[in-house]
């Protein structure tokens, strides 16, 4: 994976609330374990009422907190002899990437308008319209507020004790934040919800669950397929070149956060009806679904049969 050293860095698509901390609030959301008490996933709002005991779920609302300051890393990141050698320069990189393929792709396939999420970069703690998060909460979308939260020493643990340090995990995960953004856009996230309510059991619930993250590692991977295509503001490529085994370290990664795995490494028994985002073959077979197509039609996990329970 090589960036264009050429690519303007277009840090308006980030909020840098790093060392601001965060505010105070209940936290609610659809997390993964992954080991040592850290999580990872998506935050939703009312699903969280339904979702019981293995959810840790605290108070629904919130409100976005600080609006973050921009000025050090759009400073930091207009130097382009240096920018790509840092670490958040580069996570705005994948983020300018990922949102213009999807300015393209949303019209495209689902026939709307895309509207643009900021990423907010924070450190320790951090308050967002689905309540108050810190650290250990992982990545995560929170549809409340249309935001991708992130605080970037969670690549650390993914490399360290995950077993994913391939460079592209990092934007094989904002990748699969914004593809829940697609689905709060187009409503998907919404049905799921819905359906959800109507459930009639706990692994129900977490079946719908588990299809909406596949669906969303498939997004990822429709993205990667066109990633060098993407183009920054001042229309030059994004990326010089994206190889075969930047890709593999995608498909690592998402094997590495699979449920079953995940459920492993915390040394208890692999259980099926608390799977909340998928075994790990499941998010390698769906990201490379994703990847292989190049289209997000060929995401719909959602379709009879495409996903069962324990797959």
């Amino acid at each position: 994976m090589e960036l264009n050293e050429n690519a303007d860095i277009d840090t308006s698509q980030v909020e840098d609330q790093r060392g601001s901390g965060g505010g105070g609030g209940g936290f609610g959301g659809l997390p993964i374990p992954i080991g040592g008490g850290g999580l990872v996933g998506i935050i939703i709002t009312v699903v969280l009422a339904l979702a019981g005991g293995y959810f840790g779920v605290n108070q629904l609302g919130g409100s976005s907190g600080n609006s973050g300051d921009n000025t050090n890393i759009t400073q930091e990141c207009g130097d382009k002899s240096t920018a790509r050698s840092k670490l958040d320069c580069r996570n705005v990189l994948y983020v300018n990437s990922i949102q213009a393929f999807w300015k393209e792709a949303e019209p495209q396939y689902f026939g709307k308008q895309y509207q643009p999420a900021k990423t907010v970069l924070f450190s320790n703690r951090v308050s967002t319209g689905c309540g108050a998060a810190d650290s250990g909460t992982g990545p995560f979308y929170c549809p409340a507020d249309d935001r991708v939260y992130i605080d970037l020493t969670f690549y650390q643990l993914l490399a360290q004790q995950l077993g994913a340090p391939g460079e592209f995990a990092q934007p094989y995960v904002l990748a699969h934040e914004y593809g829940h953004h697609i689905q709060d856009l187009v409503g998907t996230e919404a049905k799921m919800r819905q359906a959800q309510q109507s459930a009639s059991s706990d692994a129900e619930q977490n079946l719908l669950s588990v299809k909406l993250e596949l669906q969303a590692d498939c997004y990822a991977g429709v993205w990667a397929k066109h990633a060098t295509e993407t183009k920054s503001s001042n229309g030059q490529p994004i990326f010089k070149s994206l190889t075969a085994d930047d890709i593999q370290q995608g498909i690592q990664t998402a094997g590495q956060i699979g449920d079953d795995t995940l459920q492993q490494r915390a040394g208890n028994q692999i259980n099926p009806a608390e799977f909340t985002h998928g075994t790990s073959a499941d998010r390698q077979k769906w990201f490379s679904e994703g990847y292989n197509s190049g289209t997000p039609e060929k995401c719909d996990t959602f379709a009879p049969g495409a996903v069962k329970e324990g797959d």
